[in-house]
């Protein structure tokens, strides 16, 4: 398979690339995301990411503030921009050059997804955001920052699984609010850590079916993916 490099970009924590395939059998030409050559998200299959705003949405009767963290290639923020009863969204990216090649086109859908004047997009570290956060600021939290904690993109990234960030999350929710987290894989600790914080987990879990490309799945297969929810 063929890739051309649309765009590259250092920052502290590591090398970003977009690349660009072509799928199989003049199949659709597919825009991947890698961070330190791990393979984390791609327009072709972007059920989960989707998935991950509707589980959270259909859970909570009245979501006006929503934050992202994580921005990804945009699909868990447009599904949640896609709900009328959303007034206010805060997508947490730690990574700017994302955010620019959001903003200017590199990511093609990138400028008609940021077109939206109830998002605000904050570069920064979503565990400084959600500390800063004025208590009972959000209705849903949403987390896809890397893999899951069993596939983590960058380790210092293993806090935000972890009964103190869980804490600062229930702090920042509003009562009848709820966390949704993405995970790559089973993760029993966390939804241990969540129990513990929240009183309560709900996982679900996803299946995929995914077709040629460049995930570490790669080929025609069915898979799963889990979130784990909790609520205040």
């Amino acid at each position: 398979m063929e890739y051309v490099e649309v765009a590259r970009a250092e920052s502290p924590r590591g090398e970003l690339v977009l690349r660009e395939r072509q799928e199989p059998g003049h199949g659709p030409r597919v825009l991947e995301l890698r961070v330190n050559g791990v393979f984390v998200m791609d327009t072709l299959e972007t059920a989960t990411e989707r998935q991950l705003a509707a589980a959270a949405l259909a859970k909570v009767a009245d979501p006006r503030a929503v934050v992202v963290g994580g921005l990804g290639l945009g699909f868990t923020l447009h599904e949640v921009l896609a709900d009328s009863r959303v007034e206010r969204v805060v997508v947490v990216e730690i990574e700017d050059a994302l955010v620019r090649w959001m903003r200017d086109g590199t990511i093609p859908h990138g400028p008609a997804f940021f077109a939206e004047e109830r998002l605000a997009v904050v570069v920064a570290d979503i565990r400084m955001a959600i500390r800063e956060a004025a208590e009972a600021a959000y209705d849903l939290v949403l987390l896809d920052v890397d893999n899951g904690p069993g596939y983590l993109v960058h380790e210092e990234n293993a806090a935000l699984y972890e009964q103190t960030f869980l804490a600062e999350v229930e702090r920042a929710l509003r009562p009848g609010g709820a966390l949704v987290i993405w995970s790559a894989d089973e993760a029993p600790a966390l939804a241990e850590a969540m129990a513990t914080v929240f009183g309560n987990v709900t996982p679900i879990v996803h299946d995929v079916v995914l077709q040629h490309g460049g995930r570490q799945e790669a080929g025609t297969r069915t898979t799963q993916y889990f979130l784990y929810l909790s609520r205040r």
